[in-house]
């Protein structure tokens, strides 16, 4: 096992509890995918990691003790997770939540998620994937009710994105609960399935009636999951907007599941710069307009970024917000402090009186290290505007 030497820099930032690793704070290293140990500058052992690359950091902090990889280990974290999951393992109207959660939960580069009798696991690099026999057979023994697995490749090397992993396959698409609404999921076509699980407690609000008798439009809808949450909440109407033309089929599957007839229900497969355009010239308002966009996307007429341009989006959706009306503004990107968010969000409404009714982070199946901002990396700030 390789050992480092850390600056006093790099070890100050795993004092405070920073398990990410970065370029900058190992440039010698010469372990690619294994295990190091990371030692003072006096010798004294700071931690055992490993290093393998990702879309984010070269690798991550483990332990603070010297340790090898077994599946006594994998078996302890899963059932520290585990619970620390109880309510939503003993909520029958919720069968799709994380059950893992990367650093947040003791190691990085793995995310593991529920949907109903099945499991998906995502490898974000090399090293995890390596390790994922033993990484299975301690999943098995903590979650033996799991019928059975599929798996995401989330690292540059894999040459597919998605596979059955282990037991029984899985319906082409199934139905879960969340806040007794019913979502149709599929776990094998892509890195998708059909319900980002972050926003779970974002859907609970509206299905609990916060947008009970008010018109809703959903922007950068992808399966219109916001939109069908706020009608089985009581929404008069909604409107879900995506650029994506397999949204429509996508959405419809989420209303028919609840047996919601779409006659108040629209579906527009559009740019959303495009439909503030629509809307103002056919009189379109709204009581609450949901935004939530990629970090950063591109389609043939613009680029667009959470960092620079999320401002644009809040303007540009005061024009069709009713008096009194709400906006509910999201973003994932783990690279925008929640106080770069909050920035971009008063530039997009300029001097119009506000009230910030809320702001939301990960919800708690979603554990996080408390000491770096960009493991929290949701943030959604809702807001009435006066």
């Amino acid at each position: 096992m390789e050992k480092l030497q850390l600056n006093a820099q790099v070890e100050k930032k795993l004092k405070k509890g920073i398990l990410l690793l970065e370029k900058d704070d190992l440039p010698f290293a010469k372990t690619q995918n294994g295990l190091v140990r990371l030692v003072s500058k006096s010798n004294q052992l700071l931690a055992t990691a490993y290093l393998s690359e990702q879309n984010k950091g070269i690798g991550w902090v483990i332990s603070r003790d010297e340790i090898d990889l077994t599946q006594a280990f994998f078996e302890t974290l899963f059932l520290k997770a585990r619970a620390c999951r109880l309510s939503y393992d003993e909520d029958p109207g919720t069968t799709a939540y994380r059950l893992f959660n990367q650093d947040g939960d003791g190691f990085g580069g793995l995310t593991i998620d529920r949907y109903g009798d099945f499991a998906v696991f995502s490898w974000y690099n090399v090293f995890v994937y390596d390790h994922k026999e033993m990484i299975i057979k301690a999943f098995q023994k903590v979650f033996p009710e799991i019928k059975g697995a599929y798996e995401k490749y989330r690292f540059k090397e894999a040459t597919n994105q998605s596979a059955h992993l282990y037991g029984q396959e899985a319906p082409d698409t199934f139905e879960v609960l969340e806040h007794q609404v019913s979502y149709q999921v599929f776990l094998n076509d892509g890195l998708m399935t059909g319900i980002f699980l972050d926003q779970h407690a974002i859907r609970g609000r509206l299905a609990d009636g916060f947008a009970t008798g008010k018109s809703v439009l959903n922007l950068f809808s992808y399966t219109a999951a916001f939109s069908v949450a706020a009608a089985m909440g009581g929404a008069s109407q909604t409107t879900s907007v995506d650029l994506a033309k397999r949204s429509i089929e996508l959405s419809e599957a989420h209303f028919k599941a609840n047996g919601l007839e779409m006659t108040n229900h629209h579906l527009m497969v559009m740019d959303v710069f495009d439909y503030y355009r629509y809307a103002k010239r056919h009189g379109l308002t709204y009581d609450i307009i949901i935004i939530d966009p990629p970090s950063f996307a591109r389609n043939k007429k613009q680029t667009f970024s959470v960092a620079k341009d999320y401002h644009r989006l809040v303007k540009e959706a005061l024009a069709i917000l009713n008096p009194q009306g709400m906006l509910m503004l999201s973003t994932n990107a783990s690279n925008l402090s929640i106080e770069q968010f909050q920035k971009q969000i008063a530039k997009g409404l300029e001097k119009q009186e506000h009230t910030i009714l809320t702001v939301d982070r990960l919800p708690s199946d979603f554990k996080i290290t408390k000491n770096d901002e960009r493991s929290n990396y949701l943030k959604v700030v809702t807001i009435k505007v006066l």
